[in-house]
């Protein structure tokens, strides 16, 4: 009997997406691990792997197919010979059906998941000596959980690692791994939410008669627009400002830049303010937390997000570790992610994580401004540009020196306002002392 091959959810935010194109045909013998198609999530393009071997026998979704939810068929994968016709049927008749009314934890499954989990276990079996077969989510969710795949056994096809066999692996209590590994999964909003504007249809009715072109959402600005409406409405946002002067910093940014050229190392204002950041979650670890639903899972490690904008919306890329980073590491990695997320090609699990946001729009001669939380995190740091500014010296005199106004937005039910204070003193410290970051 064929099995289905079906839409796999390949981030943590993923509910449908576009087929872009199917890298088999018809009748295409294929091993598990090859690569099937190519498809657009709500971020990324991302290659989709062969679960099973077997003959391709029906491509039911056409490669450039938008709005494909996951969990629903895509093709049909057999013996070579074998009579898909009727399975075709039944699998293109059922899927309009089945797939919205999907329990959300069965939306999550990627394909193998969904069609192999009730099979034997043995050892996880390895490609060429060294490859251990698990599907996408199960890889993702044994990272977060710090697990070693090669200890685990499958309940996949032929062995392969699916979620259940990692979720009930020994690691850290579940019920934080599946806040951190899960952030659009946040408190659902309250039944009094705000509405979220006009419709569609009264939009068009004001603008009758007016020449407009429409922009259809792709997959990133859908998940922008609703996780910032999410984050609106939901989180209670509170905001503390400050000036911080950089004359010091600017200095030492020089003078560093002058020793590293000949590394090829140009280090930027901004990489001094994810290591003051990340140097401040660990001086007040208090604050280093995340809202996980119906508690806080405070975060050992600093992991800071970093917004980066991207042609029709953002993405986050998460510095781990970044306390524990030189500057001039923390400055390449970040111009590798960067890089990356404009090109659109960074893994779900380089941009799902932490517990801190930094937002720079000083480059664009912004001067303050107050910056959305990305659910779940307890902050983020709205960072404007650094300007000569008139001010008062510590002998009274009147001075000039260049200050740069930072805004933290922060979580109330995470971070308290003094709490909060102590934060931002501290990245205030790091910044305006940067000597300090380097002992």
């Amino acid at each position: 009997m064929p099995t289905e091959i079906l839409m796999p959810a390949l981030s943590p935010t993923m509910e449908e997406g576009t087929l872009a194109k199917w890298l088999v045909k018809e009748g295409d013998t294929v091993n598990a691990g090859d690569l099937l198609a190519e498809i657009e999530t709500d971020k990324a393009t991302m290659e989709f792997e062969a679960v099973d071997e077997g003959v391709i026998g029906r491509i039911l979704v056409e490669e450039g197919t938008e709005g494909v939810k996951v969990n629903t068929p895509i093709a049909l994968i057999g013996e070579a010979g074998e009579d898909m016709s009727g399975a075709a049927a039944s699998s293109g008749a059922a899927a309009p059906s089945s797939a919205p009314a999907a329990a959300p934890e069965e939306a999550a499954k990627t394909a193998d998941e969904a069609a192999a989990e009730p099979a034997a276990a043995p050892p996880a079996p390895r490609k060429d000596g060294d490859r251990i077969f698990a599907s996408p989510l199960a890889r993702r969710i044994a990272a977060d959980k710090g697990l070693d795949l090669a200890q685990i056994r499958g309940s996949g096809p032929h062995g392969r690692i699916v979620k259940a066999d990692v979720e009930g692996a020994s690691a850290r209590p579940q019920p934080a791994a599946a806040s951190a590994e899960t952030p659009a999964k946040a408190a659902p909003a309250p039944a009094g939410a705000m509405p979220t504007g006009p419709s569609a249809d009264q939009v068009l009715k004001m603008y009758q008669g007016r020449d407009t072109q429409e922009v259809a959402l792709d997959g990133m600005r859908r998940t922008v627009a609703a996780r910032l409406t999410e984050a609106k409405q939901t989180i209670p946002h509170f905001y503390l400002r400050r000036d911080i002067r950089l004359d010091a910093l600017l200095k030492l940014r020089s003078e560093l830049n002058t020793q590293l050229e000949g590394r090829g190392v140009k280090l930027s204002v901004n990489d001094f303010i994810i290591k003051a950041c990340a140097n401040a979650l660990q001086q007040v670890p208090e604050a280093n937390a995340v809202w996980a639903g119906d508690r806080i899972l405070r975060l050992k490690p600093s992991d800071v997000a970093v917004a980066v904008a991207v042609e029709g919306g953002l993405f986050t890329p998460v510095l781990q570790d970044a306390h524990m980073k030189s500057l001039s590491a923390l400055s390449a990695e970040m111009k590798d992610l960067a890089t990356r997320a404009r090109d659109r090609k960074l893994a779900p699990h380089e941009y799902v994580g932490g517990s801190f946001a930094i937002s720079n729009l000083g480059m664009y001669g912004i001067d303050d401004f107050d910056a959305v939380i990305n659910p779940p995190h307890g902050g983020i740091l709205a960072v404007g540009a650094g300007a000569k500014r008139p001010v008062v010296g510590a002998d009274g005199e009147l001075t000039v020196a260049t200050v740069m106004t930072a805004t933290l937005s922060v979580d109330h039910r995470v971070i308290d306002g003094a709490l909060g204070a102590q934060l931002l003193a501290a990245i205030v410290e790091n910044l305006e002392t940067p000597m300090t970051m380097l002992a």
